[in-house]
């Protein structure tokens, strides 16, 4: 059976060519897809700041709960415990005096207490400064130096008033010792000497962090935290590290108690690269792919198989029988779509590293994520690669080889009928399902992109499990219409309507390329145009806005909304915040918010109640919506570092997009945000008061309120979006050119058969031609019809309003590119096949 595969694979080495395209394309989507989720999986951080102690105690960097359910069956009771966690964006405080607990026990040299704080610094002529990779400057206490360890460069350790900074920072800020930097932190803004210049051994800092260290007399009141982030615990030397551990857990009480790799954990949060993003994106992304490449490939093998049905007549005539047949066409699909993957593998891999880069320059990705080959990842994607040719061609197989011995003797052969049932019973599934999602999924949620992606994927199931029926009801139609052309344009007509499962596997993958590319393209977009709309709707009230690079403390804000003059001042302070839902816990972001006036610099629609004052707090119509929360309910709540409050639902407000789904009052956010900056000041004012703000402020910037444009994050999510457009519409344009190469090589002896009956080159070109216009506007009309479907359902869901277009441009462009590519991929293969010494009947008759 394998050399019969094998003489078969030689012997239609055209006909395969397509097939072996196509699985070569689908194993390189699948490999890369894998391992860019295998490397955001499986992602550490770059460096370990308690590289030099032995043991570290953490604060809290997760919210976690547990579900108890019990469940009685006959005399026995059932108890079933599910524990959730949710990670925090700041870093719980251990107690003051948990160091000085600690320094006496057993094995312990010194026992380091670490505060870890976000800091905004800027020269004095205003230049922001970052870290390599823009990371991060996290501020600590100078004793905390030892733990990494940082030396001392140059200078000497922090004063009152004085920094030591890293290296690298000092490099990017050409700052020697004696210089000055502004330090900008929650509680203040401070102009402060650096005394010092520190770096760890061979390295001018770490990565995805810069470091300052301030005087340890002086780090709470530059932090504002009550105490400690971690404690570090430096072995003496020769003490055992297990006894060492269990004395300093007796001593911790709750406290996470980290040792080995664990350790970098106990760094903030913020100071460690942010993998949770990347991971649902390049989930997506392997989900698209992966469904494109399967999609793309059964039908391109699906489409092989119909090609050979003389030949499976000849072998049927020679006493094959169909199981026979079934394992042939199997053993070929395998062996095809291994040799495929000999290419496909490494194409996957610079797949991955492109894809990667471009994230990386999006920002939607952290700088410091690299693509690790995982060979694993890519025997996977080849066997997934096999499997799907495999089963593709089983199930082609399944019909062609029922085909009758005498159809052998005929000119042609064709698959016998049948197998309506089982095709409707698929599309009747898979319909019902996009339909379920579509209607029972809210869709104005964080699921609403990706479940408009899996109902678009199963509406495009159920069209091609009816492609051949639908075509058929399409073509007539549309071929009629096209015919009243001519007698080239009639014979176009007839073709299409005569083999209705030739132009379905044509124009599937076109329905493919349109609704899924569209359906992304235009759901993205009009995210971001109701997030720009409310934008503009929340601002519209406020004379001008009040920003500064990095931020504002509350305190400064405060002095500045009690000017004289200042009618009405809305401070919004970003943060995120976590509650339980069903046992579960889950963050949202959200906004501190300081209102103050007589009138509205923040329009937030309010549906129901007050915006937050003390000891509230205000949440968006979704949410309530989903927890089923009333104004008045109290709710709790964990803050950005797990401190936990319980508050009054005041109200209820419209505008979230580019907001957030909670606003608690600001001033209870800064104290538990480790970064707590005020981003905006939204200000209504009479007189001078422009003036005053610069005089007192020359480093903040006032603008007009115009109504600002989406938010970086926005921004950086649009653009990964149109990256994951770009990937999608790359492989369905190959797999449109590929499947109308296929089947236009099949043709060869059709065509000679017209030119022998007395048809012109030209007369054959129009016929290609006009059956390809035929083929691209019946792909195009079930691909309007799956996109009207899926958009209109999303955007009905984002605002009650029942859109289809949402984006004339784009949906125009997206129109025109597919079928012009469409118009173009059936006419070139034709153009190329009907040179006189590609006609087999007329090279015979030379």
């Amino acid at each position: 059976m394998i050399r019969l595969a094998l003489g078969s694979l030689r012997q239609h080495r055209g006909a395969y060519a397509g097939t072996f395209f196509a699985a070569m394309l689908a194993v390189a989507l699948l490999a890369g897809g894998g391992l860019l989720l295998a490397s955001v999986l499986t992602a550490k951080p770059p460096a370990d700041r308690f590289a030099a102690a032995a043991v570290v105690v953490s604060g809290d960097r997760d919210v976690t709960l547990e579900k108890v359910t019990t469940k009685e069956k006959k005399d026995k009771v059932k108890v079933k415990r599910k524990v959730k966690s949710e990670r925090l964006t700041g870093a719980g405080s251990l107690p003051a005096d948990l160091a000085g607990r600690m320094d006496g026990l057993p094995g312990v040299a010194t026992a380091v207490a670490d505060v870890a704080f976000p800091v905004q610094v800027r020269t004095p002529g205003g230049r922001p400064l970052r870290g390599a990779d823009d990371a991060p400057v996290i501020g600590h206490g100078w004793a905390s130096a030892l733990l990494t360890p940082y030396s001392l460069r140059t200078g000497e350790a922090p004063g009152p008033g004085q920094i030591v900074i890293d290296a690298d920072l000092a490099s990017r800020s050409a700052t020697t010792v004696g210089g000055r930097l502004i330090v900008t932190t929650k509680t203040g803004v401070r102009d402060m000497t650096v005394s010092g210049v520190a770096a760890p051994a061979g390295r001018d800092g770490l990565p995805a962090q810069a470091a300052l260290f301030v005087a340890d007399d002086e780090v709470a009141s530059v932090s504002g935290l009550p105490g400690p982030t971690a404690v570090a615990v430096l072995a003496s030397p020769g003490a055992d590290p297990v006894a060492l551990r269990h004395a300093v857990e007796g001593v911790a009480g709750k406290a996470p108690v980290l040792t080995g790799a664990d350790r970098v954990h106990a760094d903030l949060p913020g100071a460690l690269p942010d993998y949770i993003g990347p991971i649902s994106m390049f989930g997506f992304v392997i989900g698209i792919t992966a469904f494109s490449a399967v999609f793309v490939l059964t039908g391109t093998v699906t489409l092989g198989v119909r090609q050979r049905l003389r030949e499976l007549a000849l072998l049927r005539t020679c006493g094959a029988t169909p199981g026979q047949l079934r394992r042939l066409l199997g053993v070929e699909s395998v062996l095809l779509a291994g040799v495929a993957a000999l290419p496909g593998a490494p194409l996957g891999v610079v797949f991955a590293h492109l894809v990667a880069a471009r994230f990386r320059d999006l920002g939607a990705v952290p700088a410091q994520f690299t693509v690790r080959t995982d060979v694993i990842v890519l025997v996977a994607a080849t066997v997934a690669g096999m499997l799907v040719t495999f089963v593709g061609a089983r199930i082609a197989a399944r019909r062609a080889v029922r085909i009758a011995p005498t159809q052998a003797l005929a000119e042609t052969a064709n698959a016998p009928t049948g197998g309506l049932a089982p095709r409707a019973a698929l599309a009747v599934v898979t319909t019902a399902g996009a339909i379920a999602l579509l209607v029972f999924v809210p869709l104005d949620g964080p699921l609403g992109m990706g479940m408009s992606f899996v109902s678009s994927a199963l509406l495009l199931c159920a069209v091609a499990a009816l492609g051949p029926l639908l075509i058929r009801v399409l073509t007539a139609p549309l071929s009629r219409l096209v015919g009243a052309g001519g007698a080239t344009g009639w014979l176009a007509g007839l073709v299409t309507r005569a083999e209705p499962r030739r132009v379905a596997a044509v124009a599937v993958p076109l329905v493919l390329m349109f609704a899924i590319n569209a359906t992304m393209l235009l759901n993205s977009a009009l995210l971001e145009e109701l997030t720009a709309r409310e934008q503009v709707d929340r601002t519209a009230s406020a004379t001008a806005q009040i920003t500064a690079a990095g931020g504002l403390p509350l305190s400064t804000v405060e002095r500045l909304v009690a000017l004289d003059g200042v009618t009405g001042a809305a401070a919004t302070l970003p943060t995120r915040a976590i509650v339980e839902q069903g046992g579960k816990p889950e963050d949202y972001v959200t906004q501190g918010l300081l209102v103050a006036g007589t009138e509205t610099a923040l329009d937030l629609d309010l549906r129901a109640g007050t915006l937050p004052g003390t000891g509230t707090f205000a949440a968006s119509e979704y949410i309530t919506g989903q927890y089923g929360w009333r104004v008045g309910d109290e709710v709790r709540i964990w803050l950005a570092d797990g401190h936990q409050v319980n508050l009054r639902l005041a109200g209820v407000y419209a505008r979230a997009r580019g907001f957030g789904d909670l606003a608690l009052p600001a001033a209870l956010v800064a104290a538990h945000d480790p970064r707590g900056l005020v981003s905006t000041v939204g200000l209504r004012y009479r007189g001078d008061v422009p003036d005053r703000v610069a005089a007192s402020w020359p480093e903040l910037l006032l603008t007009p309120t115009l109504g600002a444009a989406p938010a970086g994050d926005a921004q950086n999510q649009q653009g990964a979006w149109e990256l994951m457009v770009v990937i999608s519409l790359g492989f369905t344009a190959i797999a449109v050119i590929n499947t109308f190469a296929i089947a236009t090589a099949a043709r060869r002896r059709e065509f000679a058969d017209l030119r022998l009956a007395g048809a012109t080159t030209g007369q054959l070109h129009r016929l290609a031609g006009r059956e390809a216009m035929i083929t691209v506007s019946a792909g195009l009309t079930l691909g309007i019809a799956v996109t009207a479907i899926v958009v209109g359902a999303f955007s009905t869901a984002q605002d009650g309003t029942l859109r289809v277009f949402v984006d004339a441009g784009t949906y125009a462009g997206m129109l025109g590119a597919v079928a012009a590519l469409g118009l173009v991929a059936g006419a070139v293969p034709a153009r190329v096949l009907l040179r006189r010494r590609s006609l087999p009947a007329l090279s015979d008759g030379r």
